[in-house]
């Protein structure tokens, strides 16, 4: 598994996690996953799956990194400290290595939010601080709001057929050693599922590059999001084939002219 540094920590990470987003695959899934390099795991507290994470990861907490984030409706201060502590009960530990801020909430001075985050740091609940859904003026405005610690990651949707964070956002982490950490790296199923891709042109170009590669089109898909610097996937698997198949996405990478088929195929 390729491992990058998470924003400019030093700590290192694989390119390849495990999104727990409407995630039902019980424990066994998540613990093939670690077992093949993938220990990232990444959860929410309004996905209702930290409760399986916390139970998948016992005995071997120290060897995962966990990333779960506080609902955009819980950022009042005293709010996110509670989300925290909530977070900690379910997921049976007692620290969260990334906490992140599931999205922005205009109607709550993001300061307020920041320096309850930078208070969740100082008391060692969490190690690392990052946000989830937002635009690069959210960004900013965060970050200039935070005294003592730097975002670490930006969680946004990423993939072959939404390229939107091409345009200012990707340049814009990639400029201030932000991961990105892209859900959805696989279009919620449709890269995969051949007939539902938006043209057979899109579907043609995506199964002759992995019949190139001698790999899955899963496995290029995810390729192709994770071959950007400073991009991580976290891909939802529920059985332990997919976890298998996604892991071997990393350790390998598309040849620069199959990148760019896909770059030119997938506009």
């Amino acid at each position: 598994m390729e491992l990058k540094e998470l924003g400019a920590t030093g700590v290192r990470l694989p390119e390849i996690g495990l999104g727990t987003w409407q995630y039902t695959g019980g424990i066994e899934p998540l613990r093939k996953g670690l077992s093949l390099g993938a220990i990232l795991i990444d959860t929410a507290e309004m996905y209702g799956t930290e409760g399986i994470v916390g139970e998948a990861v016992q005995g071997q907490r120290e060897q995962v990194f966990l990333a779960t984030k506080v609902s955009g409706n819980h950022l009042r201060y005293d709010e996110v400290l509670l989300a925290a502590e909530e977070s900690l009960r379910r997921l049976r530990t007692h620290y969260i290595d990334l906490y992140q801020v599931h999205w922005p909430d205009p109607s709550v001075p993001i300061r307020e939010t920041m320096r309850a985050m930078e208070t969740l740091v100082e008391t060692g609940k969490i190690k690392y601080i990052g946000v989830s859904n937002f635009y690069v003026q959210n960004l900013e405005e965060a970050q200039a709001c935070m005294t003592r610690q730097k975002i670490v990651s930006n969680q946004v949707k990423y993939n072959l057929l939404q390229r939107g964070i091409e345009e200012d956002m990707l340049p814009y982490c990639q400029r201030n050693h932000i991961t990105v950490i892209a859900y959805s790296p696989l279009a919620k199923g449709e890269l995969t599922a051949g007939r539902s891709l938006r043209s057979r042109r899109a579907t043609a170009a995506l199964e002759k590059i992995a019949s190139q590669s001698g790999k899955t089109v899963a496995q290029v898909a995810l390729n192709w999001c994770t071959a950007k610097a400073d991009v991580i996937a976290i891909p939802k698997a529920n059985g332990l084939e997919r976890v298998t198949e996604n892991c071997q996405a990393s350790g390998w990478r598309l040849s620069p002219k199959q990148m760019e088929e896909l770059n030119r195929t997938f506009r």
